[in-house]
Formats: structure tokens, C-alpha cells, sequence
């Protein structure tokens, strides 16, 4: 597909893997298009059953790369938008999306794992949403951790901010299971071929169907959400955040 982003689909399974390892698969401007571009594809295929959401190297996703665009307003709006659009339309596929998550899944890369229908992790992984505390606001991802987690236990922890463990990400859903870190390949598989095996359209007028209930067809909440990412990275508290991160 691109240098950042890999598609390949064997047998019904798409496997869909964010690759830029040497980063740990932070999402910048040029992966989310990549990003995109690949689901597109996958949009147009008839033939896949299942997907698997991966990360190539050490880490699943570690957020969005904020620094190159941190001066550049326009440009810091179209990635959290591209981010928006790309994890509303990983939700409203057809087919079953599975999140593989090993190493850090952090912000967005955390965003990408709780919109997909499953996400399986290992006990030493690294969740969360640590943006709060990096002067930034969670709006793009808060909608979706919502509804997979209720109301009440989103404020909580998006308020908070901070990471966890992945046992402790099993137990307040944010993943939906959890394996050894080497049988994490071979228990997604599994999965995908289980899910690929179910009746094609019975699955996607199923998906289509609960996505209507909680509301993930709704375009209106996501465009504010990232209008709101955008508008709160760009105050000076969060610029003077980020740049001793970045400096230091």
C-alpha cells in the first residue's frame, strides 16, 4: 500500500498493519492517509471477511505525531480529522474488525484499538489516554471509548489521563480480551477465522445495525471532535506542553 501503512489479504482476512516501527506507529499526517487509502480498499472488496488492525514492531500505536505540525495549524487540523474519518469508517465496515495490540497503544493509537468490535491484548501492554496531562484534549477518541465503555467510566478516565497495564485494560473494557504476548498472533488469527466463517451479510446488517443504536453513524459529533482537538492543541498551554516533551 505505502511505506507506512501494509495491506494484505489471505483467504478473507485482511490484515491492515500501521508500519512505522522505528516511530513505535505514531500517526502522522502522511500513516492516516496511508491509513485511508487502505481502507478504501478493503471498503471495495467483496471477497474479506474479517480484519485484523495491527502495528508493526515493538508497539500497536503510540498517538499522533504532534511535533512537525505543532506550528502549522491547518496541517494539525487535517490529521485529527484525517484520524476521525479513518475510525469512523474502521467501525462502519461490514466485516469484523479485530485490534492486535502489543506494546504501547496510547491517544489515538488507544482510539484505534476501542473502535474495533474486538481488541486483544497481553498483560504487559501499555493503554490509555495520557493527553490531559500533555495540555491536549481526547475529544476525537472520547466518543468512541463512550461507547465502549459507558459514560461515566470515559469521564473518569479521560479526566485522569494516564496509562495501563493490559490486565488492568481488560478489566475496565478497554480491550476485550487478553493472552500471552506469544500466542497473541495465533489467538487473533483464530478469531478471524472464526468471524470469517459467519454468515456474510448477517454479519454486516448486524454491524450496521448497532452501529445505528449507539450512534456511530452520527457524522456531526465527530467533525466537532476533532474541530476541538484542533482548537485546543493550538493554545499556547498545550504548545509550551509539547515542546519541553519534545525539547527534553
Amino acid at each position: 500500500m505505502s511505506d507506512t501503512v501494509q495491506l494484505a489479504v489471505d483467504r478473507g482476512i485482511a490484515r491492515l498493519e500501521l508500519d512505522r516501527p522505528d516511530k513505535r506507529n505514531a500517526l502522522s499526517i502522511g500513516l492516516i492517509n496511508a491509513l485511508n487509502d487502505a481502507i478504501g480498499s478493503i471498503e471495495r472488496d467483496a471477497e474479506i471477511r474479517s480484519v485484523i488492525l495491527g502495528g508493526r514492531g515493538r508497539s500497536f500505536c503510540a498517538g499522533m505525531d504532534l511535533q512537525g505540525v505543532l506550528d502549522d495549524a491547518p496541517a494539525m487540523s487535517e490529521m485529527l480529522m484525517g484520524l476521525s474519518i479513518a475510525m469512523r469508517r474502521l467501525r462502519r465496515l461490514p466485516v469484523p474488525v479485530i485490534a492486535r495490540i502489543q506494546g504501547a497503544a496510547v491517544g489515538g493509537g488507544c482510539g484505534l484499538c476501542v473502535v474495533a468490535d474486538f481488541a486483544i491484548t497481553h498483560p504487559e501492554a501499555k493503554l490509555g489516554y495520557p493527553e490531559v496531562g500533555l495540555g491536549v484534549c481526547p475529544a476525537v477518541v472520547a466518543p468512541w471509548l463512550v461507547r465502549r465503555i459507558g459514560a461515566g467510566p470515559a469521564r473518569e478516565m479521560l479526566l485522569a489521563g494516564g496509562t495501563m497495564s493490559g490486565e488492568e485494560a481488560l478489566r475496565r473494557g478497554l480491550v476485550t480480551s487478553l493472552c500471552p504476548q506469544d500466542e497473541l498472533d495465533g489467538t487473533v488469527m483464530e478469531l478471524a477465522e472464526h468471524l470469517g466463517r459467519g454468515g456474510r451479510n448477517a454479519i454486516a446488517v448486524t454491524k450496521h445495525w448497532l452501529n445505528e443504536l449507539d450512534g456511530s453513524l452520527d457524522d456531526g459529533p465527530l467533525d466537532r471532535a476533532a474541530e476541538l482537538s484542533a482548537e485546543v492543541i493550538a493554545t499556547e498551554e498545550a504548545r509550551q506542553r509539547l515542546q519541553s516533551i519534545f525539547n527534553g
